[in-house]
C-alpha cells in the first residue's frame, strides 16, 4: 500500500487521491506561441527520480496540494 501525506488529513492510502500532474510553469496565454502552448498542455519530462507533483484529496479534505515524489521508489517529501 502506498501512503501519501496529506497536509491536512495526514497519511492516507493513495486510492483516496487523484494525481493531477507534474508541476510546470504556465505560460502567458496572451503572448505564447501555439507550439509552446501545446508543449505546456501535453508534454511532460517523465523522468526517473524526484519530481514535484500536484495531488487532489477527493475522498478526504477535497484540497489540492503539492509534494515531491520519487518516481521509482514512490518515496515522498513535502514540496518547497
Amino acid at each position: 500500500m502506498v501512503l501519501l501525506p496529506c497536509p491536512w488529513c495526514g497519511p492516507r492510502n493513495v486510492s483516496e487521491f487523484r494525481h493531477v500532474g507534474e508541476v510546470v510553469a504556465r505560460p502567458d496565454p496572451e503572448t505564447v506561441t501555439p507550439e509552446a502552448w501545446r508543449e505546456y498542455l501535453y508534454l511532460r519530462r517523465n523522468t526517473s527520480g524526484w519530481t514535484e507533483e500536484t495531488w487532489y484529496h477527493g475522498s478526504g479534505c477535497r484540497r489540492y496540494f503539492r509534494l515531491n515524489r520519487h518516481t521509482v521508489t514512490n518515496e515522498t517529501r513535502p514540496a518547497r
